[in-house]
């Protein structure tokens, strides 16, 4: 393995170190053989000892590598989360200063305060990708620096080699035990703060008649494949986004949640489902996107095919009988009661209905497989919303 190697002696006495005591893992002369201090140990020959623990060296140092690819492949996440979270800034900035245009002089200081507040959290979150990312690159340079003087150490010659075998090992098993970093959840910029049911917040100090979404979609969930309103009420199909796959975006089905879930009280929400020929509303656990539990659930109504089905992800879907073509669907989460139901607005009947034992919060669920859009139908309200609906 190695060749054209310097000659080394034992600092004790003066001897050429040719052997290698496997119990004291450090090479050893002649004469230190014989010692008392060696009695009963096991030796080999420096040439013998390097060529095989230099393999061992080697294995350790097959997962310390792919440890730095996960890594660094983390690393890259985080640098677009961060860019990211700039983008939505950007975008979400647009839209205050869009929707504050449509209202009165006075309300100037409530837009600063709102764009004051996005400020602050996007130097908070930006600082916090910048420590997670300043963080991640000194491990990384850690564990790039343990693996190029391992690499150092593997080429200085058999007896180097062994001599630093103990430290060369320790490194590695210490760069080994370094926890994996995790994605972020919660790390993008919360949009439904500053921009869910925006106008409504601003009319309770106006006392406008303004129009209030029951349901906020949430940006930070929808499929890269869908585009969602400035507003967020409305969602369609369109071309991918180059998007962070932060844990809670859905990357499975082209499908968005609601920004709220409800486990108390009920709910229920319009759905304009227009001409679109493929779609699916209900409501689902938010955890069924991101865990490997097939079995969560899932509560929809879908059109596909010209057919209206019903499934909750247990036993077979049902075919529905639908005399009339619906325009708009109304969802229905009574949590006291467990049940969900479907039903026409425009006549009031009855769809469908499940009924389930549930405890954790559900969330409100829309999947568009084109690219006509879907849209949480607004309601009108005159000093407060009529809460008795949900």
């Amino acid at each position: 393995m190695f060749s054209a190697q310097p000659e080394h002696f034992c600092t004790q006495h003066a001897e050429k170190l040719k052997l290698f005591c496997e119990d004291h893992l450090y090479p050893v002369c002649v004469i230190c053989r014989d010692s008392k201090a060696h009695s009963e140990h096991r030796f080999k020959p420096v040439d013998e000892a390097a060529k095989d623990y230099s393999q061992q060296v080697e294995d350790f140092l097959m997962p310390l590598q792919e440890k730095l690819k996960s890594f660094k492949k983390v690393r890259e996440n985080y640098s677009q989360t961060a860019k990211h979270i700039t983008v939505q800034t950007q975008h979400a900035e647009k839209q205050i200063k869009e929707q504050f245009k449509k209202l009165h002089q006075f309300l100037q200081k409530e837009e600063e305060a709102r764009i004051a507040a996005l400020k602050r959290e996007e130097k908070q979150r930006t600082q916090m990708m910048a420590e997670k990312i300043k963080s991640l690159e000194s491990e990384i340079a850690s564990i790039s620096e343990t693996i190029q003087d391992t690499g150092k150490t593997l080429r200085a010659g058999d007896v180097p080699f062994l001599q630093n075998y103990e430290i060369t090992i320790e490194k590695i098993q210490l760069s080994l035990l370094l926890d994996d970093p995790q994605l972020i959840p919660g790390a993008l910029i919360d949009l439904t703060q500053h921009l869910g049911n925006l106008s409504f917040s601003v009319w309770s100090k106006m006392k406008e008649v303004v129009s209030f979404s029951p349901v906020v979609l949430d940006p930070n969930t929808a499929h890269p494949d869908l585009a969602l309103s400035d507003d967020l009420t409305s969602v369609r199909r369109d071309k991918k986004q180059e998007l962070p796959a932060n844990p809670e975006r859905i990357l499975s089905y082209p499908s968005v949640l609601g920004s709220e879930g409800f486990d108390s009280k009920t709910h229920s929400w319009d759905v304009e489902v227009g001409d679109n020929q493929a779609w699916a509303v209900g409501v689902s656990a938010a955890s069924i996107f991101s865990s490997a539990d097939k079995t969560a659930p899932l509560f929809k109504l879908s059109f596909c095919d010209g057919k209206y089905t019903a499934d909750s992800g247990h036993g077979a879907t049902a075919v529905l009988s639908v005399k009339t073509k619906l325009r708009s669907v109304r969802v229905h989460l009574d949590c006291d009661r467990k049940r969900v139901t479907f039903s026409d607005p425009e006549t009031n009947a009855n769809i469908h209905t499940f009924t389930h034992s549930l405890q954790q919060k559900l969330f409100p669920y829309f999947n568009v497989v084109k690219q006509q859009p879907l849209k949480v139908t607004p309601e009108k309200v005159s000093v407060e919303p009529d809460l008795d609906k949900h």
